[in-house]
């Protein structure tokens, strides 16, 4: 059993590493209570680095997949006899998951994504894309959830839309980014072939082709987000208004890739420090975020 100051160092380390990234979307916020912090810091721990795992620059395939089967590994002895070792994230992320009864199945799902990642680079339809967020994103939100106590499981399907939405938004701004540098695409290939787009027309945004996949993919993520966006106002305290923030920065960002011309389709658009804050103050006063999410739904 690890000593409390050790236990503590871990949840510190995980906080430091959660607030070194850069995410248009609250990570960790400080205006979480410590209670909540910590728990969602070592999350994001595990799952930052799990990915950075999956995205090990040359290193050869079986190296990434041995490193998160390590992963693996150590969440099965959280699960069993305990773990034994002494990585600051397992060591936090032991402690979460006996504290707040956190199901190990779900940190296993996001283990399943990333290694999907280290193989799979291509997705052929939608309903693929889908698949995958099911596994990379959705288990996130669901723990965050089961911090709070027990899910209904309206909102374990509420939670499942946000987290969809905000995976696949992430992946509209990385288009280019995830092609060049990890040779992945998320676009599904049935439609970039139905119009005639080779992959070179990602990096050659000038052409505008890939304008109406874009739209058409913008249009189904705002359904899909609209069916999540009253989890926030059902849950309470400070976690509810975490997740107001993430849903609002979502909303927020896809307007903003909305908005772009045609020309800067594919740049990520960044959140300034003015619209972060209208996001976090939005997202406090419930009865400005229903005005909001009202109008988007």
């Amino acid at each position: 059993m690890k000593s409390k100051s050790e236990v503590d160092n871990a949840y510190a380390f995980c906080l430091n590493l959660a607030k070194s990234h850069y995410e248009n979307f609250p990570v960790a916020s400080i205006f979480l209570p410590r209670k909540l912090r910590q728990p969602i810091a070592a999350i994001y721990a595990f799952a930052r680095t799990a990915d950075d795992f999956a995205d090990e620059g040359d290193h050869p395939l079986a190296d990434r997949l041995n490193l998160l089967n390590g992963y693996s590994q150590y969440l099965t002895d959280i699960a069993n006899q305990g773990y034994q070792g002494n990585d600051p994230i397992f060591v936090a992320l032991e402690d979460s998951i006996k504290r707040f009864n956190l199901p190990v199945t779900l940190l296993e799902d996001l283990l399943t994504a990333f290694k999907q990642d280290v193989i799979k680079s291509r997705y052929a339809t939608f309903d693929e894309v889908l698949d995958y967020c099911r596994f990379s994103a959705n288990p996130v939100g669901r723990l965050l959830l089961y911090l709070q106590g027990e899910p209904t499981e309206h909102q374990l399907e509420q939670s499942d839309a946000i987290c969809t939405a905000l995976q696949l938004i992430n992946f509209y701004q990385d288009i280019v980014q995830d092609y060049t540098e990890q040779n992945r695409i998320y676009i599904p290939q049935e439609e970039l072939t139905k119009i005639g787009i080779n992959e070179v027309d990602l990096i050659c945004p000038e052409t505008h082709k890939l304008a109406p996949i874009l739209r058409s993919l913008y249009l189904r993520t705002e359904s899909i987000m609209s069916k999540g966006v009253e989890l926030g106002l059902t849950v309470p305290g400070r976690l509810g208004w975490e997740i107001r923030a993430m849903t609002l920065g979502g909303i927020t960002t896809l307007a903003a890739l909305k908005q772009q011309s045609d020309v800067s389709l594919l740049q990520r658009p960044r959140l300034s420090r003015k619209r972060i804050f209208a996001v976090l103050m939005n997202s406090a006063i419930k009865m400005r975020y229903k005005q909001i999410v009202h109008k988007f739904s």
